[in-house]
């Protein structure tokens, strides 16, 4: 019931405030081509396409709740959408198919990260890029220590949302190139959710 009903609006509000609003307009519009947006939730990021330089969108989410809340905000500027309700883990897309997958504040709640960037390694074209905007772990102690011990019952209120990840090291470990990289408190934001990373990355191989 608190699953279907209550938590995708919540997150929908949540995710919607104007902190991560003011960095999905930092990363958004550079998303072009053939993109696959990871966890498009409610659609938060739609306004914020370049409609001018994107051919085409799949926004894949496991919840059909947000898909339906994200469906709502489709107008006639947008790109062509398809939408799938589907995790990331394991994918029916093929190899190099993309030349932008965007990912929003996703990280934290997919069940296994290494393999959804394992993924997202496979569907991008050898040009291609991912451009991440995430919060995770924090570079204070202390600040990691909260994160740490809130974590432990924060992902069975939060829709899955872990809040200690590295993400930095994740994308890494899958074998993404990071180009360029930003990170920093956001404001008006409690420190332990609020530590965020933003920028691009490509395979390395």
């Amino acid at each position: 019931m608190y699953d279907k009903y209550i938590l995708p609006y919540l997150l929908n509000f949540t995710c919607g405030q104007k902190p991560f609003i003011k960095q999905r307009e930092k990363i958004v519009p550079m998303a072009k081509g053939r993109v696959l947006e990871i966890g498009i939730g409610s659609g938060l990021n739609l306004p914020y396409l370049d409609a001018s330089r994107i051919d085409s969108l799949v926004g894949i989410d496991p919840s059909e709740e947000l898909i339906g809340i994200a469906e709502q905000r489709i107008n006639d500027s947008m790109p062509k959408i398809e939408f799938i309700v589907s995790k990331a883990e394991q994918m029916s897309f093929n190899d190099n198919t993309f030349d932008t997958v965007l990912m929003t504040y996703t990280m934290c709640t997919v069940d296994d990260a290494s393999r959804v960037l394992d993924e997202i390694k496979r569907v991008l074209k050898s040009d291609g890029q991912l451009l991440f905007c995430e919060h995770g772990v924090a570079p204070e102690e202390k600040v990691v220590a909260w994160q740490n011990r809130i974590n432990r019952f924060w992902p069975h209120i939060s829709g899955g949302c872990n809040i200690n990840k590295d993400i930095p090291n994740l994308i890494k470990k899958a074998g993404l190139n990071i180009l360029s990289m930003d990170e920093m408190y956001l404001p008006r934001t409690p420190k332990i959710l609020g530590y965020n990373y933003w920028g691009t990355a490509i395979n390395s191989n």
